[in-house]
C-alpha cells in the first residue's frame, strides 16, 4: 500500500473477525513503533506486552471494555529509567503508537488506540494485571485484528479548511 494510502485509510477499527493476528504481523507493528523518532537516540521509553492470552484480554476488558474481544493486544509501557527526558515520555509513545497504528493499516490489519496514560484507575489495573515495577508506566494499549465486515480501514475524507489558520489564529 502506498504511504498516502495508509495515511488517508487508517481508521480506529471497533470490531474484528475470529482470525488470529500472526506473530510476524505483530513483530513489524511493534518494528514500527521503535523506528520512531524519539526525543533523544537509544534513550526512547517504549517497551511492549504482547497479549493474545483470552482470560489476559478480558482482565484488561474490566477497564477498557474493546479490548476484551481482539484477537490481540499490545500494551506500551514506558520504563522512566530509559528515558532521556523523564517529564517528556508521553510524546515519544504517542510518535511510537502512531507509527504502529500505520504499520497495522498497511499490514491490512484493523487497530485501535485505547487510552490508558491519564486514567487514573486503568493505569492502576494494567499495572496490576502485567505486575509493572515503579518505574515502568503504561500509556496505551493497541488492539489488533483483522477487520470485522464493515469496519474495514476506508477512506473518510476530513480535511476542514476552516481549522487552517496562517500567521496567527
Amino acid at each position: 500500500m502506498e504511504f498516502e494510502d495508509v495515511i488517508n485509510n487508517r481508521r480506529s477499527i471497533r470490531e474484528y473477525t475470529t482470525e488470529e493476528v500472526k506473530d510476524e504481523d505483530i513483530e513489524k507493528i511493534i518494528r514500527a513503533g521503535m523506528q520512531a523518532p524519539g526525543s533523544r537516540l537509544k534513550s526512547e521509553p517504549w517497551e511492549f506486552i504482547i497479549v493474545k492470552n483470552k482470560e489476559t484480554l478480558e482482565k484488561i476488558g474490566e477497564v477498557k471494555p474493546r479490548v476484551t474481544d481482539a484477537p490481540a493486544a499490545i500494551v506500551l509501557v514506558a520504563n522512566i529509567e530509559k528515558a532521556f527526558y523523564k517529564s517528556i515520555w508521553q510524546q515519544d509513545m504517542g510518535v511510537a503508537a502512531e507509527n504502529m497504528l500505520l504499520e497495522a493499516c498497511n499490514l491490512g490489519l484493523g487497530a485501535l488506540w485505547n487510552g490508558v496514560a491519564t486514567h487514573k484507575e486503568v493505569e492502576d489495573k494494567i499495572t496490576e494485571i502485567f505486575k509493572l515495577p515503579e518505574e515502568v508506566k503504561p500509556y496505551c494499549i493497541i488492539t489488533v485484528g483483522y477487520p470485522a465486515e464493515g469496519y474495514e480501514n476506508k477512506f473518510m475524507d476530513k480535511f476542514d479548511k476552516t481549522r487552517i489558520h496562517y500567521e496567527e489564529y
